[in-house]
């Protein structure tokens, strides 16, 4: 595993190794604040062995951002406090850290959250059936929302974080500005596929601006949406270049590009995965995800309860060997066992945990 164990260097994030805890949301940060248990469950994998560890979704300030006060919050003072001692434990451990940036839009149940009267934002106001369920996003709630995307990335900077990820996959906000779908604007932020890019791209810009040239910013992307696993937000290499370049040309350093099971190919006639394909079209780094480290049920299965057994490393080498991507991000593999990056660094691949849904119900 020598590659997935070599440095990483993207201008001031500095990595002992390629192995990066994905974002996966936990629900235990009850008035959105995250507390020492959250500090100590980041930390445990730190000291485990993971490079770069990337928060569970944090939420902006808007006030229809989440639909749950136990998802924690990226902007009120006493969450930034927490995220604070959340970064002191993580670099404590030997570790980086970068929260994940989020905004859930249209999948956010009005009712919903610490704002329960609050709209639910989204490009058009449409659920995802293309139901008319809300009120478009105006002029003043997109740069609001924009604003709160830098004003969040300026505090990861300021408390200490060594990045931050922006998530525009899987449906939620940014996310719904990408598809044909949920976004029916007339305007700028509407139109064909490079003209839905114009807010997430000015979300990325907004945030370079402020923060600086030398901080890193991760974009999330996906195909897929959390509607339709079948989705295809870009069909061809061609239209997936057509996608990226806004973003790339916006600031995004590195792209995390989520998929189900990082081993199945993008496109037919190319054995590349989407992180491969990005990194192809862009020249930028690039970030793998999906079922990392196990085999059998993927995540969608892990929620009807199924479990996964540990998968076998051989393909992960080959295409790590191959450079057809810089990190890689581990989810599921990594709650059940925190020293997953050490055991796998020393090969101790029978001393690995194989994963269980009980393994969600607490932080350990």
């Amino acid at each position: 595993m020598t590659d997935l164990f070599s440095p990483f260097q993207l201008k001031s994030l500095s990595l002992p190794n390629r192995v990066v805890m994905a974002p996966m949301t936990r629900s235990k940060s009850p008035g959105s604040v995250p507390g020492p248990d959250v500090a100590a469950y980041y930390a445990r994998r730190a000291a485990g062995g993971v490079g770069l560890i990337i928060s569970e979704g944090t939420t902006v300030d808007r006030p229809g951002a989440s639909n749950d006060t136990n998802i924690p919050n990226f902007h009120a003072p006493e969450s930034l406090a927490g995220w604070a001692r959340v970064v002191e434990a993580v670099h404590a451990a030997g570790g980086k850290f970068a929260p994940q940036i989020w905004h859930q839009g249209m999948i956010r149940n009005v009712g919903a959250g610490a704002h329960p009267d609050a709209p639910s934002d989204g490009p058009s106001g449409l659920s995802a059936s293309g139901k008319q369920i809300g009120e478009p996003m105006s002029d003043a709630d997109i740069a609001d929302t924009i604003d709160a995307f830098a004003k969040a990335t300026v505090d990861a900077k300021r408390i200490g974080c060594d990045a931050v990820e922006f998530h525009g996959a899987h449906g939620y906000l940014i996310d719904q500005f990408f598809w044909e779908q949920s976004n029916r604007r007339s305007d700028r932020f509407g139109g064909d596929m490079v003209a839905r890019t114009t807010f997430a791209a000015e979300i990325v810009r907004e945030a370079r601006k402020r923060a600086g040239p030398d901080f890193p910013l991760i974009f999330r992307f996906s195909q897929w949406k959390q509607q339709d696993f079948d989705a295809r937000l870009a069909p061809t290499p061609d239209d997936l270049a057509r996608f990226l370049a806004p973003l790339a040309d916006a600031g995004v350093d590195i792209f995390h590009c989520s998929t189900r099971r990082f081993w199945e190919p993008e496109f037919e006639g190319s054995p590349l995965n989407l992180a491969g394909w990005t990194k192809k079209l862009t020249g930028l780094p690039t970030m793998t995800v999906g079922s990392v480290g196990l085999k059998g049920a993927d995540f969608v299965m892990t929620f009807r309860g199924e479990s996964s057994a540990v998968g076998d490393f051989t393909e992960l080498e080959a295409r790590l060997a191959a450079d057809e991507f810089d990190l890689v991000a581990v989810g599921r593999a990594l709650i059940s066992d925190p020293d997953w990056a050490v055991k796998v660094r020393e090969r101790r691949f029978d001393a690995l945990s194989a994963f269980e849904p009980s393994a969600l119900a607490e932080l350990v």
